[in-house]
């Protein structure tokens, strides 16, 4: 069972600190509303982080500004990593609440990928059922 995680003060929050350059980082790209710099413990060559510059915790909770000022920065991001590293592919991926890991701070991970890396980005997966996915996508459909 997954326990909610107490917010650590924003001072004490490693991203916020970068974000605020009080913290060293490998930044690559920054604008009023977000950060991308390199994953200080990276999975491959250039693995980087978008984060917002404001401390959150959800990226899709209420300003939709917010997410899509990370994901304009992740398009950018995206563009110098293909230029720099030619890789055969990224892969990306956003984690919220207590599932993200040590930080609270959203962020979104952006993984240069290689045909022989050893990264393995694997989810347990079964056939979708038709009965449940017409549904499932009524009510999703409801919600917007």
């Amino acid at each position: 069972m997954l326990q909610a995680r107490v917010q650590p003060p924003m001072e004490a929050c490693s991203f916020c600190q970068i974000a605020a350059g009080e913290r060293d980082a490998y930044v690559f790209y920054e604008d009023d509303r977000t950060v991308a710099f390199l994953d200080s413990n990276p999975a491959t060559q250039g693995h980087t982080l978008v984060i917002p510059k404001r401390h959150r915790e959800e990226l899709f909770a209420d300003d939709a500004s917010a997410s899509l000022a990370v994901f304009q920065t992740v398009q950018h991001a995206v563009a110098a990593i293909n230029q720099t590293l030619d890789p055969d592919g990224v892969s990306l991926f956003h984690t919220s609440a207590p599932l993200v890991g040590r930080t609270t701070h959203a962020h979104v991970h952006l993984l240069p990928r290689y045909v022989d890396d050893d990264i393995r980005l694997t989810l347990a997966r079964d056939p979708l059922e038709d009965d449940e996915a017409v549904r499932l996508a009524a009510r999703l459909r409801d919600q917007l």
